[in-house]
């Protein structure tokens, strides 16, 4: 515990997609799962996803080699519901027809866990072929055919979407360069076990602040926290002596019990690194999230 802060992630309400993608080859599998997920955007107003884990042939609807993949979108409870899906859908549709459908011989099926609704994607995916896609019974669901020139994409017609949890996270303050990757991809591992989670950045160079002096690029640097302005900043900053590199680790999930647990086993596996100073947490003083995860209680 001793290298474990007292402190706090503040998170917030999302909406997601959990779907599973298929494929005939591995490499098309890892390309089509990779590039539908690569662009975390929720900070500026579009959507986010990530790899939750990759599936065996006997895991999938299909018997073909897969990966589950969540695609999320923020939530404001203080606004109605059907614009905010809408919104998502259109955006989510982008990364279906633009980065999955054009990879030969893919499919996607519906994988949410508790759906609060489902959208129909005949209109924003089916659609993709022209008036000549069909619906047809496959592997136990109803399927949307969509033919195109290399046959042909299929996608479940209707998928659900559910309530979760965007922007848990962990900082792992670390001495060395080697301690960023090593002790990262530890606990990507680590988080990657846990049920209904994503880590939409990975590991991630480059932690924000809320407020900015330029809102028209979004949010900008969290300069209390850069190493190289330590000395420029002098008692302004907030990086401890002897650390060099503060990554961040971002973790969405289907549950706050998901997330949690993900943070927990992400912990655990970065305090064994030797040159991890410090854990700590990004938060922005309880004003904006409405869920505070306290990092040594979840280690309890």
């Amino acid at each position: 515990m001793d290298k474990v802060e007292d402190t706090y992630a503040e998170a917030f309400d999302g909406l997601y997609f959990r779907v599973i993608v298929t494929a005939d080859d591995e490499e098309t599998l890892i390309d089509a799962a990779r590039d539908a997920t690569a662009t975390p955007s929720i900070v500026i107003g579009r959507i986010e996803g990530g790899i939750e884990r990759f599936l065996t042939e006997n895991e999938t609807p299909d018997g073909r080699r897969g990966a589950i993949l969540q695609f999320w979108s923020g939530y404001d409870r203080d606004k109605p519901l059907k614009p905010q899906v809408e919104r998502f859908y259109k955006e989510f549709s982008y990364r279906i027809r633009q980065d999955i459908l054009v990879k030969p011989f893919t499919s996607v099926f519906d994988a949410c866990l508790n759906p609060v609704g489902r959208i129909d994607t005949m209109e924003r995916i089916g659609h993709c072929g022209d008036g000549y896609e069909w619906i047809e019974r496959r592997y136990g669901r109803e399927m949307i055919i969509v033919p195109i020139m290399v046959p042909d994409f299929q996608i479940e017609r209707y998928l659900g979407y559910g309530m979760g949890i965007i922007g848990g996270n962990i900082w792992y303050m670390c001495k060395t360069k080697r301690a960023v990757m090593k002790a990262g991809k530890e606990a990507l591992k680590a988080i990657m076990k846990v049920e209904g989670v994503v880590t939409p950045f990975d590991i991630c160079s480059a932690g924000s602040k809320a407020e900015t002096r330029f809102p028209h690029i979004g949010p900008t640097t969290n300069h209390p926290y850069c190493p190289s302005l330590k000395e420029r900043l002098g008692e302004e900053s907030k990086v401890p002596d002897g650390v060099r590199y503060i990554p961040e680790i971002v973790i969405n999930g289907v549950s706050l019990k998901a997330v949690k647990d993900a943070m927990r086993v992400c912990i655990e596996a970065l305090i064994r690194e030797e040159d991890v100073a410090k854990v700590s947490a990004g938060n922005y003083g309880g004003k904006l999230g409405r869920y505070r995860i306290f990092l040594r209680e979840i280690l309890r």
